[in-house]
């Protein structure tokens, strides 16, 4: 019998009215990766990716911007739009992509690359997100608006690109350097081109309204079940939340699978991926082949921990405006902090020498009891446990014990019923014997023998709960992709 960890019934807020589920974050940062990679390849043929790019004035008449005095890094808005006019109505039956476009932004993130090139800082915008526009003519219709509440994606409709950077510098005040987006088709055919990627998973993955079904371990997505796997938002409570975190985890994976395979270095499979990108593509007049190249060349050294993955910290999820709607409303001292570090080129993720990498698991730690028990007469060691067990977030009593005999290997007791939550506590301390003990209940017992050496570091793999480290919940990106 599985342990009763049930979520909540997902809030009608996350429900459109006509039920087609928005694809959220996509993974439109890949795009802003391989033109800053593409350097490694020569400036020849970067030059004719810079001629093959569509183009947009993004910046066109913006005043008012914020100083760019405070650091060196550069900083690229990336967003999403939902072009599955370009799909063929097989591609859409087969990946339940039925409807109408919506022409809007439904991907917004800041890649942040820090001023050595050794970093690269990723942060999810929710689309949803409170907004307050600058000043504006709405591009549709002509009309002249003052400031006024949106959501977020919503400037993208009123005011283009332009109105999205004015808006996203408002809220930020980070300074964009360049502007990227990207839509549906080139999201499946890059992935495509690489010869797909891998995702893992600690439990499976099912979601009608998507199609995407896949099982516990490492599953290779090709370009159409990748879009089922970052548009899934049918999974869990966390709705757009757990989304936007598999979906960071999705370009993290990419990342590694582009930067370790050499296929930018490879002129034939280049040019693959660079067919594929530059069928819908559009970036802004100003990020050109020398952009590419310099930036290239900086990034050879680029590996998937070099890159990290935030979400903008949030204090309401359902903070209601009026003529707009629920929005999502951002924690303001949290956010404050975090574009702070990003202005000043600082990473936001901790980072300490030797760090351990943490492995997911199906059972949130803080939701699992731990008793401690010293069998080992090694004296504080129970102690040692209970506070190792603690620090990787798991809900110790706090009150080792000793146990009435000493034991050589480390044994942990639990209850048949709770057996997820003993899997998530066995992966802390490889190698301990399990011992199912029925009418235990919920606490979970462990006896320290004198076979143990350390706790290993776990994460939650259930997106309603903190995985990552520091104040912003970060993941590198080797703690986001498969091991």
């Amino acid at each position: 019998m599985t342990a009763p960890h049930r979520p909540p019934r997902p809030s009608a807020r996350h429900r459109r009215p006509d039920g087609r589920p928005r694809w959220g974050l996509r993974m439109a940062a890949s795009v802003s990766l391989l033109l800053l990679a593409a350097g490694g390849i020569g400036h020849a043929m970067v030059t004719g990716v810079q001629d093959g790019i569509a183009r947009v004035d993004a910046f066109k008449g913006l005043g008012d911007r914020p100083d760019n005095s405070g650091g060196d890094g550069m900083d690229f808005l990336v967003v999403g739009t939902d072009g599955r006019d370009k799909l063929s109505r097989e591609e859409k039956r087969r990946y339940h992509l039925g409807g109408e476009p919506c022409h809007c932004t439904d991907t917004i993130m800041l890649v942040h690359l820090s001023a050595d090139r050794n970093r690269a800082s990723v942060v999810s915008l929710p689309r949803d997100s409170y907004a307050l526009t600058p000043p504006h003519t709405d591009t549709t219709t002509g009309q002249k608006h003052h400031g006024h509440p949106v959501k977020l994606n919503a400037a993208y409709a009123e005011g283009g690109p332009g109105l999205t950077i004015r808006t996203v510098e408002r809220m930020t005040g980070v300074h964009i350097d360049h502007y990227l987006e990207v839509d549906f088709t080139s999201f499946m055919k890059t992935v495509d081109a690489v010869g797909g990627v891998d995702i893992c998973t600690t439990r499976p993955l099912k979601d009608s309204y998507t199609g995407l079904d896949l099982p516990p371990g490492r599953s290779r997505l090709d370009g159409g079940r990748a879009l089922q796997y970052v548009r899934s938002r049918h999974l869990d409570s966390a709705s757009d939340l757990g989304r936007m975190q598999r979906q960071q985890r999705f370009f993290a994976a990419l990342m590694h699978k582009i930067t370790s395979s050499g296929a930018l270095l490879n002129p034939v499979q280049f040019k693959h991926i660079t067919d594929a990108l530059l069928e819908s593509v559009r970036a802004d007049k100003g990020f050109g082949a020398d952009e590419m190249v310099d930036l290239g060349q900086a990034l050879r050294g680029f590996n998937p921990s070099s890159s990290e993955f935030a979400s903008v910290p949030v204090s309401d999820i359902d903070f209601q405006v009026p003529n707009v709607g629920s929005t999502v409303m951002w924690n303001e001292v949290k956010a404050k902090k975090l574009f702070q570090a990003l202005r000043e080129d600082r990473p936001l993720a901790v980072r300490r020498p030797g760090r351990q990498r943490a492995t997911a698991v199906d059972v949130p730690p803080g939701t699992i009891r731990v008793q401690v028990d010293n069998g080992a007469g090694r004296m504080g060691l129970g102690r040692t446990v209970d506070k190792a067990l603690r620090a990787t977030g798991f809900d110790t009593t706090g009150t080792p014990g000793n146990a009435p005999t000493r034991v050589r290997r480390t044994v942990i007791s639990y209850d048949p019923r709770w057996n997820r939550s003993v899997r998530s506590l066995s992966a802390a301390l490889p190698g301990a014997a399990l011992r199912q003990v029925s009418g235990q209940g919920e606490l979970l017992r462990v006896t320290v023998g004198k076979d143990f050496k350390a706790v290993h570091k776990v994460r939650s793999d259930d997106p309603t709960q903190p995985s990552g480290s520091g104040d912003f919940g970060t993941l590198t990106g080797d703690e986001a992709a498969c091991p």
